[in-house]
């Protein structure tokens, strides 16, 4: 795409989880759509990988690795974009993790902790950081990523996770509130099943992949590149009316009974 001419042109973000799947995909996309992208994940070499495809497709981008439960490293991330760029104008809150499982009987203190650490803490420290950064430029664009998952639909077995994801849900309205008078518009997306190493963890069986696939209206789960659009779409000044929103990119998963 030729310099200046995109939709996220001249724009600076942040971009975590951005490792594999769905942030991977989605921090591409920005730069080609010429933002400028700080990514970060705690996998320092497929970062350090993800920079090199972006700067060989012509885009800009720098790294930092680390753990999004350390509000230290959400300070990193901001003062990186700020060093590097000059400012930051749109943070996509992507890292996640699907945390101790099974029965809710049994699911540990510390496995439960865990979850919401990642899930909710860490956004929540993210974007503390972040907004703050955005309302010295005039505003920007915050985009968590959350689920169905406890949302619109469930399943036995993922209680830390349904309840850190759709927590985000409560957080996402509320900066929006706060914030919407400053330019910050913060928004979510809850993507169906998504072909990522999550959803392959999920459902680890053919018998397992074909019950969650069957449950969408589409009958079939989605790929990183349709919620990365949906992301560019919260992100960009296409969604300038848009805040405080929980956006389904589930393939009519929850209106699906059949």
């Amino acid at each position: 795409m030729a310099q200046g001419t995109g939709r996220l042109s001249d724009k600076v973000a942040i971009v975590t989880g951005a490792s594999s799947g769905i942030g991977r995909v989605t921090a591409k996309l920005f730069a080609a759509e010429g933002a400028k992208v700080v990514v970060g994940a705690r996998r320092e070499s497929e970062l350090a990988s993800l920079v090199d495809e972006i700067k060989a497709s012509g885009g800009t981008a720098v790294s930092l690795a680390g753990d999004v439960r350390s509000e230290d490293y959400a300070k990193a991330l901001v003062a990186l974009a700020v060093k590097a760029f000059g400012r930051l104008d749109i943070a996509f809150n992507n890292a996640g993790t699907l945390g101790e499982g099974g029965a809710s009987t049994g699911v540990s203190e510390a496995g439960w902790n865990d979850a919401v650490a990642i899930n909710l803490t860490g956004s929540f420290l993210g974007a503390k950081h972040q907004i703050a950064e955005m309302t010295k430029h005039g505003g920007g664009s915050v985009i968590f990523t959350s689920t169905f998952v406890g949302y619109s639909s469930s399943f036995p077995g993922v209680a830390a996770y349904a309840a850190s994801k759709s927590g985000l849900i409560g957080l996402t309205q509320t900066l929006a509130s706060e914030f919407g008078p400053q330019n910050v518009r913060v928004n979510a997306v809850l993507p169906g099943a998504i072909e990522t190493e999550m959803y392959r963890e999920m459902n680890d069986t053919p018998d397992k992949a074909a019950f969650v696939t069957n449950l969408h209206a589409l009958k079939r789960v989605g790929r990183p590149e349709e919620v990365a659009r949906s992301v560019l779409y919260l992100a960009s000044e296409d969604s300038s009316f848009v805040t405080g929103t929980a956006l389904l990119v589930d393939g009519g998963l929850s209106i699906t009974r059949t």
